[in-house]
């Protein structure tokens, strides 16, 4: 970008040319961007691409197809500020790379895993803890999302950015101190951080991290990340692993003991699904292009729009301002009425318990969110 701030008329006039296909097809008001994003027109080029180098090539679209998974790793490393692009490990979801650090953690300690989680965790992650403690492969603890604390953890997973009010967990910094002087490893799940907000995991500390595309980075479902930091990237080993995470792997030598990769393709699995990284390319440049800054910003001028646009109708939001993520909520009882009320009306929104979400992004219009705020009002009237 040229350094200009981002405003809608800009907007409409370089960045919507990209999206002619989604906003052709999809004439709704669509305020779920938290949840599903909306591609541009380039990644079913890049699929559709992609496709044809195997039509075309057969074998030979591997070549291609592993320089896409590079590039979005490396990609992803910036984004998040990782130190080296093989910190981020390519995963089809979060909890395959929550998965993959308990049952490394698992194989080096020697006494049941001790785990400390906040209440807030999106339900895959919250899930796979609650079967992993039923299974007696875990000790697992489970504190108020404001009040986490490493205590006597061995591995403390809290969300960055929470999925259901969107808070952010500003105490992460405090956290990770305590976390460091009780022995603790932290993960933080950055789903709903990682191309919203700045993020930074190298300075933050952290030791691992999850993400994915799926939403704001309109890279939609399996591109998704593990990020284990330096250090321990090099010296810890997951089981759940395979002949890519070997070394020499296309050389079908069978050293043993098993020789890894370097680094963190010692962390790679079996034959990657191909597809992901590259329909996630697009979504991801785009991210990067505009930057996560001067997005954050127009974020939020967004998100008090339609704050404003509530209030004057008597309605009262939560999530305006940087105290938060990408997304307001309203609360209310009967959330699935509402979402089913505005579906009515042509406008896309969900929730998640008694959280209305609304999530405006560079798609929406002023008078959608006017339109919005209207339709809302009238509902809870």
């Amino acid at each position: 970008m040229s350094g200009e701030p981002i405003t809608e008329a800009w907007l409409k006039k370089k960045i919507w040319p990209r999206f002619t296909r989604t906003r052709k097809e999809h004439r709704k008001i669509y305020l779920a961007n938290h949840s599903l994003g909306r591609p541009p027109d380039r990644m079913a080029q890049d699929v559709q691409h992609a496709l044809d180098v195997w039509y075309h090539d057969m074998g030979g679209a591997w070549t291609e197809w592993l320089a896409a998974r590079d590039r979005w790793r490396a990609l992803t490393a910036r984004l998040v500020g990782a130190k080296r692009p093989d910190c981020i490990i390519p995963k089809t979801s979060a909890g395959q790379g929550l998965r993959a650090v308990l049952n490394a953690l698992e194989g080096e300690k020697k006494s049941k895993l001790h785990v400390v989680a906040s209440d807030g965790e999106f339900d895959s992650i919250d899930f796979i803890l609650r079967v992993y403690r039923e299974q007696g492969r875990i000790d697992l603890r489970v504190l108020p999302w404001r009040d986490i604390s490493a205590g006597n953890a061995d591995l403390v997973v809290v969300s960055s950015v929470q999925f259901r009010s969107g808070e952010w967990f500003h105490n992460l910094p405090k956290l990770m101190r305590a976390a460091k002087a009780a022995g603790a490893l932290v993960m933080i799940d950055a789903y709903h951080h990682a191309g919203v907000m700045p993020l930074d995991l190298a300075a933050l500390g952290v030791d691992f991290a999850i993400g994915g595309s799926y939403k704001y980075l309109r890279g939609g479902p399996g591109a998704c990340w593990l990020y284990v930091r330096p250090g321990l990237i090099e010296t810890m080993r997951t089981p759940d692993t395979g002949w890519f995470a070997k070394d020499k792997p296309f050389a079908y030598e069978r050293p043993d003991p098993p020789q890894f990769a370097a680094g963190g393709d010692a962390w790679l699995e079996s034959t990657p699904p191909v597809l992901a990284p590259v329909q996630a390319l697009a979504g991801l440049e785009l991210t990067l292009e505009l930057g996560v800054e001067q997005l954050r910003d127009y974020s939020i001028e967004q998100k008090q729009l339609l704050a404003d646009f509530l209030s004057i109708r008597g309605v009262s939001c939560e999530g305006a301002g940087d105290e938060h993520g990408a997304f307001l909520t309203v609360t209310h009882e009967d959330t699935t009425r509402l979402v089913a009320g505005l579906a009515r009306h042509n406008i896309v929104v969900d929730a998640r318990g008694d959280k209305l979400r609304l999530c405006p992004d560079i798609l929406n219009t002023e008078s959608e969110l006017a339109q919005v705020a209207e339709e809302l009002a009238a509902l809870l009237a």
